[in-house]
């Protein structure tokens, strides 16, 4: 961190990055170390992977995308629109089965099995990687077919997240992430969901070509690459590559 602080440009740039949803929590509280370490200022968005992926294919002014998972990256990259060599895995995102409700959700996501519960939110699958997670492990469990018809839809994570919290389902598929971030009080009960039970959530950074001049864009990037930076995001609720 003490490198990128003296590498520092004299003229402070700035920085926009598209940031999947399940992230926002964590961008924002990174923020300003990366402006007081770097100089620069960062502007973030946030949406679905799926929905930033198709604004910045129809040319929207982003430098960098975070995303939720490793295969849109992976796209941009080979349509030429994210700069080859640049993509990375900044985080590892943890699935989590929440409820507000204390006494809902227990330690081995029983309650999917019980179906004791009206409305079960999870994010779009077309467009959020959490939400594709969310249905390979209800496929894997054998339980799709049963709760497909109690499904309620978030464009996002974190509009899934919201349809928990505000009573319009009692419980839901969100990101871990977004349950550490709530008060202690507030947190009521979660199922983690064991990692095999679906596909890896990798996600990747990416420099976009809009950004490939910027200063401000790659010092983001080494930002998210710094060890002290990685503890941080662990203590979020991700893991991390080493």
């Amino acid at each position: 961190m003490l490198l990128i602080a003296l590498m520092a440009p004299a003229f402070a740039g700035e920085v926009t990055a598209a940031v999947a949803s399940n992230f926002a929590t964590a961008i924002n509280q990174l923020a300003p170390g990366f402006e007081r370490v770097t100089g620069h200022k960062l502007v973030a968005s946030f949406g679905a992977t799926g929905k930033l992926y198709a604004q910045i294919r129809n040319g929207a002014p982003f430098d960098v995308l975070l995303a939720a998972d490793d295969d849109h990256p992976k796209r941009l990259e080979a349509e030429g629109v994210a700069v080859a060599g640049t993509r990375f895995t900044y985080a590892i995102g943890r699935l989590a089965l929440w409820s507000p409700d204390p006494h809902r959700v227990d330690a081995n996501g029983a309650v999917l099995r019980d179906g004791r519960f009206a409305h079960l939110a999870v994010a779009n699958a077309k467009t959020a990687p959490y939400g594709a997670a969310a249905e390979q492990v209800m496929r894997r469990l054998g339980v799709w077919d049963r709760l497909e018809p109690r499904l309620v839809r978030g464009e996002n994570i974190a509009q899934t997240f919201q349809f928990v919290i505000t009573g319009n389902a009692e419980l839901g598929f969100v990101a871990l992430a977004q349950v550490r971030a709530l008060p202690p009080a507030r947190r009521g009960s979660h199922w983690l969901v064991p990692a095999e039970l679906h596909e890896p959530l990798r996600q990747e950074a990416v420099l976009l070509r809009r950004g490939a001049d910027k200063a401000a864009a790659r010092a983001l990037l080494d930002y998210l690459r710094a060890s002290d930076v990685k503890s941080i995001i662990q203590n979020l609720g991700y893991a991390t590559p080493p």
